[in-house]
């Protein structure tokens, strides 16, 4: 394996297209590809090679990386770009699958003698631009050397949870963090509607809170973007989060556990979106407390 790898980035969105920059600022060759190409054609100043199809994108790669909406894109790509994949290719899929969806993602590398990295991460857009990921992967231990400069470039370190991408190790981990990221926004929308409805000033709060064990940064974060107005652009979008907490019920479901406050930020993650704040940050979820927008 040389020092400088071509690296297939499938999906550009908001993580993908800042994962690709920093890919190729490491010095790797990337060539992209997205299904809306107007969100592909910037990397181009960054000297990716932006590709018309999958099968194109992954022409002589080394590692594909997948960072899509869910598991069933990821396969659909992955399907077209079968004609060119390359036997012993690593693939890191990043997509926030379901475990279902894993297991069907594996299949699909064991058919096509893909050297599977099951690779989701941890973070938002601005930690992706950063190179500041935090990437949870699982895979062969012989290989690594294939797709570590991969995660270098994006992640500020990497927590490998297990030998076998099929097993969903690293999946299993990035839901369960998931589910606590998505229980923390809802809890401080919840609580700045609240602080409206009764008139209470949100600083009062945040005074009350200071320095203690209650105070955490993200709580200040997720609330200023609210009380500020800053939803635009996200972080992670509203229909994103709505779509992970989806695979959170189902993964507690299946797995005979009962996630009362999950289900019920799902739903409220779901209102949000049908109130027209899907493209804008998770932290919108906020206005699902209300019927209508509420005043300024």
């Amino acid at each position: 394996m040389t020092d400088t790898l071509t690296v297939s980035v499938l999906g550009t969105g908001i993580m993908g297209a800042a994962m690709a920059r920093n890919i190729a600022g490491a010095g790797h060759t990337v060539r992209a590809w997205n299904r809306s190409r107007a969100k592909a054609e910037p990397l181009a100043a960054v000297g990716a090679h932006v590709a018309g199809t999958p099968a194109e994108a992954v022409e002589g790669a080394d590692v594909v990386l997948t960072i899509l909406y869910d598991g069933a894109t990821a396969l659909d790509v992955m399907r077209q770009a079968a004609p060119a994949l390359r036997a012993g290719t690593a693939w890191a899929q990043s997509t926030t699958a379901g475990l279902e969806s894993v297991t069907e993602l594996a299949a699909f590398a064991r058919e096509h003698g893909l050297v599977f990295y099951d690779a989701p991460v941890l973070g938002t857009r601005q930690p992706a631009e950063d190179g500041a990921l935090l990437v949870l992967a699982a895979g062969p231990g012989q290989g690594r050397e294939a797709v570590t400069p991969v995660f270098d470039a994006v992640g500020a370190r990497t927590v490998w949870t297990g030998e076998d991408g099929a097993a969903g190790t690293a999946t299993r981990l990035k839901l369960v963090a998931n589910s606590w990221v998505l229980a923390a926004t809802n809890a401080a929308g919840e609580t700045l509607a609240l602080a409206r409805a009764l008139g209470v000033d949100p600083q009062h709060f945040f005074d009350a809170i200071a320095g203690g064990p209650l105070d955490m940064g993200y709580l200040r974060v997720k609330s200023a973007m609210i009380l500020d107005g800053r939803l635009s652009p996200p972080q992670f979008a509203v229909t994103t989060a709505a779509k992970d907490a989806r695979l959170i019920v189902e993964a507690g479901e299946r797995n005979g556990v009962r996630l009362d406050v999950a289900a019920a930020g799902a739903r409220r993650l779901a209102r949000a979106a049908e109130q027209g704040h899907g493209d804008e940050d998770m932290a919108a979820a906020y206005f699902a407390s209300f019927e209508k927008t509420p005043p300024a």
